[in-house]
């Protein structure tokens, strides 16, 4: 690939995702699950090719990196026994070349892992939460919270439910019952032995813990945002970390929706006017460095004196945002031309 910029006046990006030689070889801007942003982007003046990662041609894909303008990034952050180490790296190397990277690692790692959720503890979605970045201070803290009522344990990285954990203290004995996410049926053990569970947790980050929502039952609201706007939603009725059987029955697809559903539309309003805002400024992220494409997962919380829901942050995803709203791929390309042509 040519490492000169383009001298077309249309701003340009590459479209990062993982794949083989093959892929990388393959790929075109008509095919696969970006098609609609590719589309999206050329309609609103911004040229986007694929580019494709893997770390065994780690230099062609920074030399191809450094030849436009900017780059959205779609990497899982934890696939097939990987991390996203070399990427980084990567990453950081184009991006202090003058490319603009979205989402940027050090973006991710202020906003993208579990952390947030302690950060950002005071804010009208914020919740009961500790932090615990060593098994003794878990051992120290976790006791007293569970006579308090069930909690939520989380690993700082992970998605898919991985290292999430519902744990309760028994009132008839001093085991406790813990249920992961990733799984359906509960478990009876010491508080001990599941300390030892979470004891690799802390070789690579820390440990959060939060409290119970009980109204999980009643779904999950997904608030897809492009930058500092919202861009759509997706609900939908979980299993994780549900027990009652006839409540996990009723679970279901994620169900996507414009940012214009009248559902949400408080929601809409404190994301956009409210809460990002104060995130940005909590985490000490520029605007315009916030990604072109992220979420926020959303419980219920208690109702409020005039019969409104309130909100409960449950985890904010950053690096790997698919799939997504129909009407998301037009918010994310709006969002890289304002950013590139600010950025030229």
């Amino acid at each position: 690939m040519n490492t000169e910029r383009r001298s077309s006046s249309r701003p340009s990006v590459a479209i990062l995702s993982r794949g083989d030689a093959v892929a990388r070889r393959e790929a075109t801007s008509k095919t696969g699950r970006f098609a609609d942003v590719f589309a999206a982007l050329d309609a609103i003046g911004v040229e986007a090719q694929p580019a494709i990662y893997d770390e065994s041609f780690a230099d062609a894909v920074r030399e191809q990196l450094l030849g436009v303008d900017g780059v959205l990034v779609w990497v899982n952050p934890i696939q097939d026994g990987r991390n996203r180490a070399g990427l980084d790296a990567l990453l950081r190397d184009v991006a202090a070349q003058g490319v603009w990277v979205s989402a940027h690692p050090d973006v991710i790692l202020k906003m993208g892992t579990k952390e947030v959720l302690y950060r950002t503890r005071a804010m009208g979605w914020g919740s009961d939460t500790a932090l615990y970045r060593t098994v003794e201070a878990m051992r120290a803290g976790l006791p007293a919270r569970l006579a308090a009522g069930p909690r939520v344990i989380k690993r700082s990285r992970g998605n898919g439910g991985q290292g999430v954990w519902k744990v309760e203290q028994l009132k008839t004995s001093p085991m406790v019952k813990v249920l992961d996410a990733t799984k359906e049926a509960s478990e009876e053990l010491t508080l001990d032995d599941f300390m030892r569970r979470c004891a690799e947790y802390f070789e690579s980050g820390s440990v959060i813990d939060q409290a119970f929502q009980p109204r999980l039952h009643e779904g999950v609201v997904r608030c897809y945002m492009a930058g500092d706007r919202c861009a759509g939603f997706g609900h939908h009725k979980v299993k994780a970390l549900v027990e009652s059987p006839a409540a996990r029955s009723e679970a279901g697809p994620r169900l996507y929706t414009s940012n214009a559903d009248p559902r949400f539309q408080r929601l809409r309003l404190m994301m956009e006017d409210e809460w990002t805002p104060q995130l940005t400024s909590l985490l000490d992220i520029a605007r315009g460095d916030l990604p072109a494409i992220w979420d926020a997962d959303f419980m219920l919380g208690p109702v409020q004196p005039d019969g409104s829901d309130s909100y409960v942050l449950g985890e904010i995803n950053v690096s790997s945002v698919h799939p997504y709203p129909k009407e998301a791929p037009a918010e994310i390309a709006r969002r890289v031309a304002d950013r590139l042509r600010l950025k030229t």
